[in-house]
């Protein structure tokens, strides 16, 4: 009898936590998940998700999806035996969880279509485990330990939560990732339980296995306040991924769409985009470009997030009064992603002064497009933007002020930077990255 072929061992399996994947609107730890899948894909690893929908999915079986894409409902006041369900399973889930493989159907449809769905080889899924666990660490203090069912699909080899959780895998290595420690380095700008927050730091720190940051400013932050080894945090940076049929759409295209949408003619505006928060600091953005007296258009896109109030105080006074300032200044709460990018593109400059950013991707994304930056000399913003973009205090109007005017008439500045933008960008590139991530998980025995 001939000698079986040799057959290739199976590749690890990267599991990255669902909690922000299934939302309809994506945040910047959604898109930071889903490159982190893509780039895991790449590599070779077999790559999976791990969600916590709100009902169970046997209850839908075999569409374990439906469970996971099923929308949250308004919650309206609980019923005695309700809130006493509910506080009992609280206590109960320091005792732990049990995630089960979950299959992928392609008759399940996510929010976007098709192209929309994660990229991952395999899902898990244990109901309600985000909620539990974070209602459990925030009233008790306890972390939630969760195991994966074996009987059907065998473990990731390394379970890597991309944001601050109470979770941690048993019986596998765990890498959290740290995007930033703003509630703790400014805390005015967020409505974080701050006491919480640095609780959950410290229940995070003890349970890694290996810290994952996104800028040396981030990893110098959670070393220096949070006391960590610096051989226990890798910083990996972030990658730019932006659909390759959008970037490569003809100028004269994105012109036309522009300029029908929105009566603005191709790098005849400047453009603000990102929540509308404290550290986005749109409330000096506008202040600066009034005060510069430029004519060029201001366009600002970006839903409301947390106190915002300040923010938008002096955009509604303007939008109030009326006349040629409020004719200027035109405001977008939400804007699909294929508009953004077409923004992006056509914009004399991106003004992105943010006060404070664990990465800051939005500058990544204008100079990948070409576009010229002015940012701020804050935080990981320096490490992201190099020698491209004008960087400037966030916390300094006039200087602001006189950098809008500055990008605004100097069309030379504005060529190379666009030139010195799409070479610095490049540094960020899905080789690199890779490359700091296999670095990475090497670091917790998990060979590429």
């Amino acid at each position: 009898m001939p000698p079986k072929p040799p057959t290739s061992a199976p590749a690890s399996s990267i599991c990255v936590d669902g909690f922000n994947l299934a939302a309809s609107q994506g945040t910047g730890i959604a898109t930071y998940s889903r490159n982190l899948l893509e780039a895991a894909s790449r590599m070779g690893f077999r790559t999976e998700a791990l969600f916590g929908p709100a009902i169970p999915t046997a209850s839908v079986r075999p569409f374990g999806e439906v469970a996971i894409l099923d929308p949250a409902r308004p919650a309206g006041p609980l019923r005695l035996m309700q809130k006493l369900e509910r506080d009992v399973r609280t206590r109960l889930t320091p005792l732990g969880r049990t995630a089960h493989p979950v299959a992928i159907s392609e008759d399940v449809i996510w929010p976007g279509g098709p192209a929309a769905r994660p990229s991952a080889d395999g899902f898990w899924a244990s109901d309600q485990l985000y909620f539990y666990a974070n209602r459990c660490f925030k009233k008790h203090r306890h972390g939630t330990p969760i195991r994966f069912d074996t009987t059907e699909a065998a473990a990731p080899a390394v379970m890597h939560w991309t944001t601050l959780l109470p979770l941690h895998a048993k019986n596998v290595p765990n890498i959290y990732t740290i995007h930033d420690l703003i509630p703790l380095r400014l805390p005015h700008t967020t409505l974080h339980n701050k006491a919480v927050f640095l609780d959950l730091c410290r229940e995070v720190v003890r349970r890694a296995d290996h810290i994952a940051v996104v800028s040396e400013a981030t990893r110098q932050d959670v070393i220096r306040m949070l006391g960590v080894p610096e051989d226990r945090v890798t910083n990996t940076y972030q990658a730019v991924s932006l659909p390759k049929a959008l970037v490569a759409r003809p100028e004269a295209e994105v012109a036309t769409e522009l300029e029908a949408t929105f009566q603005l003619g191709w790098g005849d505006y400047f453009l603000h985009f990102g929540a509308v928060e404290p550290k986005k600091n749109l409330g000096r953005v506008v202040e600066a470009y009034m005060a510069s007296g430029v004519k060029t258009p201001l366009v600002v896109v970006g839903g409301r997030g947390w106190l915002g109030e300040a923010e938008t105080a002096l955009l509604s006074h303007v939008k109030a009064i009326g006349g040629p300032s409020s004719d200027r200044i035109h405001v977008y709460e939400y804007m699909s992603f294929a508009t953004l990018v077409s923004l992006i593109r056509g914009a004399r400059a991106v003004l992105f002064p943010s006060l404070y950013e664990g990465f800051g991707l939005p500058v990544l994304e204008a100079m990948s497009l070409g576009t010229p930056v002015l940012t701020s000399d804050q935080g990981s913003l320096p490490e992201v933007a190099g020698e491209a973009a004008l960087q400037v205090d966030p916390y300094n109007i006039d200087a602001l002020s006189q950098a809008i005017r500055m990008i605004d008439a100097d069309t030379d500045w504005r060529i190379a930077a666009s030139t010195r933008g799409r070479r610095q960008a490049a540094l960020f590139n899905d080789y690199a990255y890779d490359a700091r991530l296999r670095a990475l998980y090497a670091k917790v025995g998990v060979p590429a």
